[in-house]
This record gives C-alpha cells, sequence and structure tokens, in this order.
C-alpha cells in the first residue's frame, strides 16, 4: 500500500513539474492540435493545383480542345511557352509537367496516322508525377477520341468494371493521415516527456534527493509511467474528439474504448523507451540525437507512411518486432474497418509482451544508473 502511495505522490511531483514547464504544455497542445490539422490538411500525394505548360506547334482547333481540357482544381490553368524554352523552364522548377504537341497533330489523327504527343514530367515530385501523368493520359486520350467520333459517348467496353473503394469512400486524404499524425505524435511526445523528465531529475540534483528517501527505483520509474502516459491519454482523446472528429470530420468506424485499452499498452512500451533513452542520455543534447535517431525509424517503418508490405522482406521480419508496427496496424483496423477484440487480439499481446520485456530492461538499466550515482 505504501507502494501505491508513493507512486502516486511522485507522479503527482512529475505532473506540476511538467505544469510548472510552459514550454513543454504549448509544445503538447501544438502538437496534438494545430499540426494535426495542418499535417492533415495541408498535405496530400493528390495531384493538386499542378503547374502545366503547353507548347502548341500544331495551332489547330484540335490543339485547343486539348489545351482547354485542363483547368483547376486538379491543374492550373496552362500556359504557352515556345519548344526552346521547355528545357530552362523544367531545369527552373517552373512546370510539374510540360506537353509538347507536334505539328500536323490534327491532320496526322483524322489521316489515320498515330503522331506522338511529348509529356516532360518533373519527377522530383515522384507520387504526383506518377499520378498526374496518368490523368494526363486519360484526359488526352478521352478528348482525341470525342473529337475524332464528333461525339461525347464512349464506346462499350468488354468488361464492366466496378469500383468500390472500401473504408475511405471517397478518398478523402485527410482521413488517414489525421489518424497517422495522432499515431506519430503519441510515440514522439510520450518519448520526449519520459526521457526529459529522467534528464531533468539528474541536471537539476532532484534525483540525489529521492536517492535519500525510502523509494525504491520501481517506484521512481512506475511513476513517471503513469505521470507522462495520463498527459498524452488525455491529450490523445482532445485531439480525436476537437480536431479529428469535429474539425475534419473523420468517422471512427469501430469502438474507442477498444482504441483507448490498445493506446494504453503502446503507452506502456513508449515511456519504457523514453526511460531508457533518458538513462543513458548524459544531457539533453545526447537525448534529442538519440530521439532523431530512434522515433524517426519507427515512425518511418512503422507502416504509417507507406504500407508494411512495399518494404523488403527481410525488412519486414525486423519490423515485425516494432511495438509502432502493431500500434499502427491495430488502430487502421479499429478505427477504418471497425474491427474488435477478435481481430486485433496479436496485436494487442505483441505489443504488451514487448513492452512489458523493455519496460524491465529499461528498469534495469535505470536500476543500475541509480546505483552508481549513489
Amino acid at each position: 500500500m505504501q507502494s501505491l502511495l508513493n507512486i502516486f505522490w511522485l507522479g503527482y511531483k512529475e505532473l506540476h513539474s511538467l505544469a510548472s514547464d510552459m514550454i513543454m504544455v504549448f509544445f503538447v497542445i501544438y502538437a496534438f492540435t494545430a499540426a494535426i490539422y495542418i499535417q492533415a490538411t495541408g498535405t496530400s500525394s493528390e495531384v493538386n493545383n499542378a503547374s502545366i505548360a503547353f507548347v502548341d506547334e500544331d495551332d489547330s482547333a484540335l490543339s485547343h480542345e486539348l489545351i482547354n481540357a485542363f483547368y483547376p482544381p486538379r491543374f492550373q490553368v496552362p500556359l504557352m511557352i515556345n519548344a526552346n524554352e521547355v528545357e530552362d523552364a523544367m531545369d527552373k522548377g517552373l512546370f510539374m509537367f510540360v506537353v509538347t504537341l507536334p505539328p500536323l497533330l490534327e491532320e496526322d489523327l483524322l489521316a489515320g496516322r498515330n503522331p506522338d504527343i511529348q509529356l516532360n514530367i518533373d519527377a522530383t515530385a515522384m507520387q504526383q508525377a506518377g499520378i498526374g501523368a496518368n490523368y494526363i493520359k486519360n484526359i488526352i486520350n478521352n478528348r482525341v477520341a470525342t473529337f475524332i467520333t464528333r461525339e461525347d459517348a464512349t464506346a462499350q467496353d468488354p468488361v464492366n468494371l466496378v469500383i468500390r473503394k472500401m473504408f475511405n469512400p471517397n478518398g478523402e486524404a485527410s482521413w488517414f493521415t489525421s489518424v497517422v499524425a495522432i499515431i506519430n505524435q503519441i510515440t514522439l511526445l510520450t518519448v520526449i516527456l519520459t526521457g526529459a523528465a529522467v534528464i531533468r531529475e539528474r541536471e537539476h540534483g532532484t534525483l540525489e534527493h529521492l536517492l535519500v528517501m525510502p523509494l525504491t527505483a520501481f517506484e521512481i520509474a512506475m511513476a513517471k509511467v503513469w505521470a507522462n502516459a495520463l498527459v498524452i491519454l488525455v491529450a490523445t482523446g482532445l485531439s480525436l474528439f476537437l480536431v479529428v472528429r469535429m474539425a475534419l470530420q473523420v468517422p471512427f468506424a469501430g469502438s474507442m474504448t477498444l482504441w483507448f485499452f490498445g493506446v494504453v499498452l503502446y503507452l506502456f512500451f513508449a515511456t519504457a523507451l523514453g526511460i531508457f533513452l533518458g538513462t543513458i542520455s548524459r544531457s539533453m543534447a545526447q537525448f534529442s540525437l538519440l530521439i532523431i535517431l530512434v522515433i524517426v525509424v519507427m515512425q518511418l517503418l512503422s507502416g504509417g507512411s507507406t504500407p508494411v508490405e512495399s518494404q523488403p522482406q527481410w525488412l519486414q521480419y525486423g519490423t515485425f518486432f516494432l511495438p509502432s508496427r502493431h500500434f499502427v496496424n491495430f488502430s487502421q483496423v479499429i478505427i477504418y474497418r471497425g474491427g474488435g477484440f477478435s481481430v486485433v487480439w496479436p496485436q494487442f499481446l505483441m505489443v504488451t509482451a514487448m513492452g512489458l520485456g523493455f519496460f524491465v530492461y529499461s528498469l534495469t538499466m535505470f536500476r543500475k544508473s541509480i546505483a552508481v550515482t549513489k
């Protein structure tokens, strides 16, 4: 009973210490509000407002119709340039796409010949370049077919392909990016808060004060775990309801209670990771470098940015032991697909097992660090 009281009051001290650090409080609020909204609405892999230019060497009714087929919001209003300006414009990054319409384009098409239309792409924007090239190809082919047949009716396809987008019918990018942003912020902020608390104790000399009290390393570590996890859990809940549900209108298909239970399991691992990094770091500068080395890699390989299936096979075996991968997995299953406990229990089990194992290891390192301090 006394141990629980010690953990409670030590955790209360952690909360009071965090509340007095206004910069950290502002950082937490910003990370779970404005940062998520900006990431969800300001970034997209879809083609939107893409710059495009035309080199019209035909100057025919068909070429004019092709140029007029490109308009916002997918593309900017097309600009006309000369053929000798293409290379310089692409080098300066003025256009993402430059379409060159050859001389006698309309005449060759009506005569049954197959003229070539050149499409220059700035492939530094890889995703938009690939998707935009398909858009441009389809638009040009449809306009040419309409021009030749003099009617809008299209030929009957041999197969009627019925497309059904599961879990995101309108293809809203914000539905995905907002949830991934929350997941990334949970990982980043939990590790930062917990690790910074350990380093702050050492730098301010308060760790020595704790050592002269009848406290164990387990009690000190558990206090940091529950206090910082509580802050992140409250921030996550407010962000989910205020930003994701209300501001971005992202639906939640599954059980919120089940998802928050999974978040609690993951927070146990993330706080343990923060204690570990804070223990092995001798200064805040070292801790910051370790954050970049560890957290960024975890986020990139978690499957939130790109599917795990697109990774090399050997890397997929390695990321299987990353709790962040299982966190992203069960979050997508619960939030988008409406899956229940019967579906996500393997991910819950992996996160719990790895979190418990890492906590024991972190506690061992923390206890050794305290022993050296004594």
